[in-house]
Order: C-alpha cells, then sequence, then structure tokens
C-alpha cells in the first residue's frame, strides 16, 4: 500500500503536521468508519468519516465521527440550505477522485465546500481518511479546518 496520496500530498504541501496509519480495510464491514476504529485500536469518536452529500443540489463533504449518524437538517442548516441528502457512491466516486471507503476530503479532484462536526474539535488528534482504503492521518483536528477552510457545526443526530 502506498502511503503517498493526493491526501498526504496536499497535507504536506500546507505544512501540516500529520502521521499516516495503515490498517486491513474490510469491504464487507457494516461500518467502515468503526472497523477503521476497531481495526487501528482507537475509539470511534475520534477516528471521523469522510461521507460525500448534497446541500440544495450542491456537492459538500461531511466529516463526522465514526460512531454518529448525519442530520439532514442540522447539514442543511450548516450550509445555509434547506435540504440535504447523501450523495450516490458513484457520484461520490466521480466528483472526490477516491474510491467509498477511501474518500478523504484532503486533495479531492474538485473540492466541494467542507463541514466538520464540532465535537471533533474537542479531541487533540483525529484519524481521517487518507486518500486510500486502510489508509487514516492522524492530525490536530484545527489543523483539518484550517487546511479545508471547513466549517465547524452540529452535524449529527
Amino acid at each position: 500500500m502506498s502511503k503517498a496520496t493526493r491526501a498526504t500530498k496536499m497535507l504536506e504541501q500546507a505544512g501540516v503536521a500529520f502521521s499516516v496509519r495503515t490498517y486491513e480495510y474490510d469491504s464487507n464491514a457494516d461500518s467502515i468508519g468503526l472497523q477503521a476504529a476497531a481495526a487501528i485500536g482507537e475509539d470511534p469518536s475520534r477516528v471521523l468519516k469522510s461521507l460525500m452529500a448534497l446541500v440544495d443540489g450542491k456537492p459538500v463533504c461531511v466529516i463526522v465521527p465514526s460512531d454518529h449518524e448525519v442530520s439532514m437538517k442540522k447539514l442543511a442548516a450548516a450550509f445555509g440550505g434547506k435540504s440535504a441528502q447523501m450523495m450516490k457512491p458513484a457520484d461520490a466516486e466521480r466528483l472526490s477522485g477516491y474510491k467509498v471507503g477511501g474518500i478523504s476530503p484532503f486533495g479531492q479532484m474538485r473540492p466541494p465546500r467542507a463541514a466538520i462536526e464540532e465535537q471533533a474539535m474537542a479531541q487533540d488528534l483525529v484519524y481521517i481518511n487518507g486518500g486510500q482504503r486502510g489508509l487514516q492521518v492522524r492530525l490536530d483536528p484545527h489543523d483539518a479546518v484550517k487546511v479545508l477552510n471547513a466549517i465547524v457545526a452540529p452535524l449529527v443526530t
């Protein structure tokens, strides 16, 4: 497995301190985020999942703890929209340039606006997908917000 992806290159170019953690990806897992947390031995609240969604028809990337579900109402409100829905997997892959299970908010082909769950900001370090299945980057959530120019808001149910 290569540890150099568009995501890690973006973080390096931005001067962000991060480390890389690999694990055995299980494509049959009920929850990819929870499987990743278990595989690397971390609390699921520190392992964030990157989801692609649509707010009023416009793409966004939503980053939330792997043990929570996104509230579509809160997601729409965070972006000043009226409605939100999850993006179809094929559309998420085409837009992000990553495969489902390996979608990173960093280094996307056409970066959409991003939002990070406010609870994640209480963590010293979090894990976010590094642009490949079985690859996580560990970094300060405040650095993720800066690099992505992300909104910090309540996003989960």
